[in-house]
């Protein structure tokens, strides 16, 4: 059985009023949807403004004129103010609440010709969002005489649209790639983040709140946003940056808001501040945690209010900016220490992502690497290569349970740049490589005598209360063993490399059910050492 066709429409006291007598010499939009032969219409459900109620009554005796067959129900509305989008919002989402739809038997129409564009934005935004589950209807004028003119029927469906959907597949991917820095990352958490981020970037301009370890890239991710964006034309200003832990007391305020001449010691000239220069662009702040109290405070407000005093002034500045911020802070846990404020923290931390730190990405080492002798190429003047020896060597020494990475990607750009530098016509050799892991094995073995990195890993997977309660002498064996872990693609592997001494001595062991009983005793299992949060 077919489905019946419903027409939702408003009575239009312009152009459906026209005419009086000679009515029907002239186009009406709502008259001319029964003039179709190709367009039938079982029921119209005719929306009317209720001083207009003659001119429903009127549209409706005439399209049962051209119609017979449709029934035509009138429904006053009440539009006090026809171009207040609340009031017109809340009148037509209260008829659709109301309304009895039957999507299974019927299928509905709603006509965006009549009306205020305040309406038609409304009728539009229900349609839009499903709450009204229809089709769009649009009208138009003839050309010539026939008095019916035209009509279009538009899905909002877009997926229905194979080449819209295509390019918007297409410009999605182009973003993906672009906040990639066109880098064909291999990790499959990474990509998944760098897609959320991407979708984020193309519909939010609320605060960005990046977290992570030194090095892994936050200050970069946050230019590729800002260029993103001001290629898309959804920025339009400067990208402004400060690193919050080079500035303390007067000197950060001054920074972040401006000053006035004289409004302390050393104040000689009106300043406007960072917040100004970033009106209608991007301000990232890297080390958020590291700001003051006060900062904290004036930013908290500079942030919903777009409003905020420069010092010394009684004057309030205003910037409309889009802030993204930087840390490698736990900032609960200095929310619970009473340094961070825990409002200014659930106001920028709406959209989180943290980035991993490089090693826990293994299988993107390669293609970053080819990138930064790249850039080194670029930046020497010379083409500097890598043969297959050398780069498996470089592979098998970057992933090794030995190898820190503890600055990260500054790690990864120094190494790439020390062996262009020093290598022979631009030919990389494998001793070149091993000479250089030798340096920077050493070098993370300085970085790592405080202990800071191990405890830094183990408090991100137990938690910093668990970790308080730990022997000092554990905390760098379970440290070790999560590395490992993170970078084996089974427990079995995982514990063939822990053991693989003690394996020796024996015929038969079961590696992964040591491994397994070793992290139950501090109450963890593989799933929650090998996950690596995202974001």
């Amino acid at each position: 059985m077919a489905k019946k066709t419903v027409v939702i429409g408003l009575a239009g006291p312009t152009l459906d009023a026209r005419g009086g007598k000679d009515r029907w010499q002239r186009w009406r939009p709502t008259v001319s949807i029964g003039q179709h032969d190709d367009l039938l219409v079982d029921r119209f459900e005719l929306l009317c403004q209720e001083k207009y109620q003659w001119l429903g009554e009127q549209l409706a005796s005439d399209f049962k004129q051209v119609s017979p067959d449709t029934e035509v129900n009138i429904h006053l509305a009440k539009f006090p103010k026809p171009w207040d989008f609340g009031a017109v919002y809340a009148e037509l989402l209260d008829f659709a609440k109301h309304y009895p739809f039957d999507p299974e038997n019927e299928d509905y129409l709603v006509h965006i010709t009549t009306g205020t564009h305040v309406i038609q934005i409304c009728l539009f935004l229900l349609v839009e969002s499903r709450i009204i589950p229809a089709r769009l209807l649009q009208t138009s004028c003839p050309e010539r005489r026939d008095i019916a003119g035209k009509y279009d029927i538009i899905d909002l469906d877009l997926s229905k649209y194979d080449q819209l959907a295509e390019r918007f597949t297409l410009e999605r991917k182009e973003a993906h790639h672009f906040l990639k820095a066109g880098i064909d990352t291999r990790n499959a958490a990474y990509n998944r983040m760098i897609e959320e981020i991407t979708r984020v970037c193309e519909r939010s301009k609320d605060p960005i709140l990046l977290t992570g370890p030194s090095g892994v890239g936050k200050t970069r991710l946050a230019r590729l946003i800002y260029e993103w964006k001001k290629k898309n034309g959804q920025v339009s200003g400067a990208f402004v940056e400060l690193n919050c832990a080079t500035l303390r007391g007067d000197a950060a305020m001054s920074a972040l808001f401006g000053h006035k001449k004289g409004a302390y010691t050393g104040a000689s000239e009106n300043r406007a501040g960072l917040l100004a220069a970033a009106d209608g662009g991007l301000l990232f702040l890297d080390e958020v945690g590291e700001l003051g109290a006060d900062e904290q405070a004036m930013l908290l407000r500079a942030i919903e209010e777009k409003r905020f005093y420069p010092m010394g002034s009684d004057t309030e500045s205003t910037s409309d900016f889009q802030l993204i911020c930087g840390t490698n802070r736990d900032l609960k846990k200095m929310i619970r220490e009473g340094k961070f404020r825990q409002d200014l923290l659930a106001r920028i931390n709406l959209w989180t992502f943290r980035l991993m730190g490089l090693k826990d990405r293994p299988e993107d080492i390669e293609p970053n690497l080819m990138v930064e002798l790249e850039n080194a190429s670029r930046k020497l003047g010379k083409l500097v290569r890598m043969n297959k020896e050398a780069k498996e060597e470089f592979l098998r020494y970057a992933s090794d349970s030995e190898s820190a990475w503890t600055s990260n990607f500054r790690d990864l750009s120094g190494v790439a740049t020390r062996m262009a530098v020093l290598s022979d016509s631009g030919r990389i050799t494998t001793d070149l490589v091993e000479s250089e892991f030798r340096r920077l094995r050493d070098s993370w073995k300085e970085d790592a005598g405080d202990g800071n990195a191990d405890r830094d890993l183990v408090e991100e997977v137990l938690g910093d209360e668990a970790v308080s309660r730990l022997d000092l002498f554990d905390i760098p064996q379970l440290a070790l063993v999560i590395r490992v872990c993170r970078h084996s693609k089974t427990m079995s592997e995982a514990g063939r490399t822990l053991f693989a001494e003690s394996f020796k001595k024996r015929k038969s062991t079961n590696d992964s059910d040591r491994l397994r009983k070793y992290l139950a005793g501090f109450g963890l299992s593989w799933k929650q050492v090998t996950e690596t949060e995202a974001g």
